[in-house]
């Protein structure tokens, strides 16, 4: 499988409003989920082209920030992009108040653009990825304080 036959089918859900998708086909196998909560794919050694996707889809273990208050983190591995366009202001800076639920940036993941909005109420500490760079499945993004 492909990462543009993966894309079609993700396109394919955004289009018919799933929420969830299981496809499989000889010993490839698929699950997608929408909402910015999974995308995993199993496949055997023999499928290099699949195994390649799902080590780009495999979580990263804990780190030792895993318990540091005030710390965003990545929910899904994507193309990180701290504006709504490229000649626009970005959402937020060092030193932004911000309310639970504010956008605080996009993460682009399989052609979708998935909103990440702040957990608590802060101010914004320090930026930890940078603009337009793959971020992975629980990499830091903000610190809040």
């Amino acid at each position: 499988m492909t990462v543009q036959e993966i894309e079609r089918l993700a396109d394919l859900m955004k289009e018919k409003g799933l929420s969830s998708l299981e496809w499989a086909e000889g010993d490839c196998r698929l699950k997608l989920a929408m909402g910015g909560v999974a995308a995993a794919v199993q496949a055997s050694a023999a499928t290099a082209g699949t195994a390649v996707a799902a080590a780009a889809a495999a979580a990263v273990p804990p780190s030792p920030e895993a318990d540091t208050p005030g710390l965003l983190k990545a929910p899904m591995v994507g193309v990180l992009y701290l504006a709504p366009s490229p000649d626009a202001k970005p959402f937020v800076a060092v030193g932004t108040r911000v309310k639970k639920g504010d956008v605080l940036c996009i993460i682009e993941a399989m052609k979708l653009m998935n909103e990440i909005t702040a957990e608590q109420d802060g101010e914004i500490l320090e930026i930890c990825a940078e603009d337009g760079q793959i971020v992975e499945f629980g990499q830091p993004l903000f610190r809040l304080g």
